[in-house]
Formats: C-alpha cells, structure tokens, sequence
C-alpha cells in the first residue's frame, strides 16, 4: 500500500519553470516505478512521464520531452517533475501514481496508487 501527496503546483508565466513533488508514505517506495499523469477537464488523462524503480531508467511523452525532468531519491520516499519551458497548454492537474516495478507503461489505468493531484496554471 503506498499513498502519494504531490505539491509544488502554481501560477507560472510561459516559458518559466516548476519543480512537482510526490512524497509517499508507503515503506516499499523503492519497489514501484513512478509515473507522472496530466487532466484538464474535459479531456482524457494524459501520460507525461515514467521511471524505473531504481531511477535509472526514463520515458516522456513527446509534448514534453527536452522540457520536463523525471527523477527520484528513493531516501526520501519522493519522485520530482522538473518543468521548464512550460507552455498555456501545460496547464493541467498533475497527478503521481505508482505501479508494480515489473511494470512499464504509460497507460494510466495499470497504475495501482494515485495521488489527489497539484494544479499547474501556465498564463499567456
């Protein structure tokens, strides 16, 4: 069992950037990859990014590669999202969610454990 808190969501003019957290509560954190997911009302949630349980291993989804940073420290039970470059249609709640490490995937309905969600507004 593993629960998932994000923060680090604001306001943020284009082109500037945000640093997400996801802290787990969960005693097993290193046994889960981590994946990133992204809602705006009225369209399907979309994956943003994934990473092994080890964090040596990295995916993203082409609207936001070579701008968003996938990274974990398994020491402290938290998974990063570094955003740069950001654009009006990063707009979005970003959500963390955990799935078995055997488990690689961008579809978000195999991932076990989700977090409530951070909002992250791009203006202009």
């Amino acid at each position: 069992q593993v629960q998932l808190v994000e923060s680090g969501g604001g306001l943020v003019q284009t082109g500037g950037s945000l640093r997400l957290s996801c802290a787990a509560s969960g005693r097993t954190f290193s046994s889960y990859a981590m994946g990133w997911f992204r809602r705006t009302p009225g369209k399907e949630r979309e994956f943003v990014a994934r990473i092994t349980s080890s964090g040596d291993s990295t995916y993203y989804a082409d609207s936001v590669k070579g701008r968003f940073t996938i990274s974990r420290d398994n020491a402290k039970n938290t998974v990063y999202l570094q955003m740069n470059s950001l654009k009006a249609e990063d707009t979005a709640v970003y959500y963390c969610a955990a799935v078995r490490s055997g488990v690689l995937t961008t579809i978000s309905q195999m991932y076990h454990y989700w977090g409530r969600g951070t909002q992250v507004t791009v203006s202009s």
